[in-house]
């Protein structure tokens, strides 16, 4: 064997003596970044006056009301999904939202609370964490074609 063709084996060959890397934590193990922090108070906030609303709205109106106020919440949880990019973008609104419900379940001293059938509700309560799931588990966001960050464009 050639000088050269040791030269060019040994280039290709992986460094043996090289540091091992360890891999940056991603998802809900990365570290919160500290300019985001309002971003998701924000969030929080609109979650649960989303909850309020949709509480009053499925409770006046049934069958309509229920499909709006879950479609407000969809919409909520996926914009908060796409705006931050991280899924803590979808699931810091269903906090706020599921908290809101849950004081609004507890009732009034008067005997009476907010929600007025039972099965509007149950579908209320299931659909929201439903569509809450699914937004903060989606695998991956569709990028628009004007995203500087997308090869091949």
């Amino acid at each position: 064997m050639s000088n050269r063709q040791r030269q060019r084996a040994s280039s290709q060959s992986p460094r043996t003596n090289a540091p091992p890397r360890i891999p940056e934590p991603s998802g809900l193990a990365a570290p919160p970044n500290p300019r985001r922090i309002p971003l998701y108070v924000g969030l929080a906030v609109l979650g649960a006056a989303v909850g309020l609303a949709g509480t009053l709205v499925q409770a006046a109106l049934f069958p309509g009301g229920l499909l709006l106020a879950l479609a407000g919440s969809a919409g909520l949880f996926y914009g908060g999904r796409v705006l931050t990019r991280t899924q803590l973008g979808a699931l810091v609104p269903a906090v706020g939202w599921f908290l809101a419900v849950i004081v609004l379940l507890g009732g009034r001293p008067e005997g009476d609370y907010v929600f007025g059938e039972e099965i509007g509700l149950a579908l209320f309560m299931l659909g929201g964490m439903a569509v809450a799931v699914i937004c903060a588990t989606m695998s991956r966001l569709p990028y628009s074609a004007n995203d500087p960050g997308r090869s091949g464009t």
